[in-house]
């Protein structure tokens, strides 16, 4: 997996940002952790996935780009939200290459 340089944080993922990294990179569960990336298709603007599901063996060929980390589904929701809000006003559309690419 690669981090985004710029990872987006939820607001209850704030409190425990260096342990929940620290976890993901270490490869420990902890349940209600998501992770937000790029779009596996082109139907998707984000996907969120929980934490867990990357050390599965295609998840963990696949090489995700990690874009966010949240605590919780509500949380993961909002902070997905927060991204695509960004990206329409920096890009004019939903063009996540586009996004990442001025960042």
């Amino acid at each position: 997996m690669v981090w985004y340089d710029h990872l987006y944080v939820g607001e209850k993922a704030k409190r425990h940002r260096f342990s929940i990294i620290q976890n993901i990179r270490q490869k420990k569960i902890r349940p209600g952790i998501y992770v937000i990336t790029p779009p596996s298709n082109g139907n998707n603007v984000l996907d969120i996935y929980p934490a867990a599901v990357l050390f599965q063996e295609y998840y963990e060929k696949k090489n995700l780009l990690i874009l966010g980390i949240a605590d919780g589904y509500r949380d993961a929701l909002r902070l997905a939200g927060r991204i695509v809000g960004e990206m329409y006003e920096e890009t004019g559309a939903f063009r996540l290459d586009d996004f990442l690419q001025k960042a």
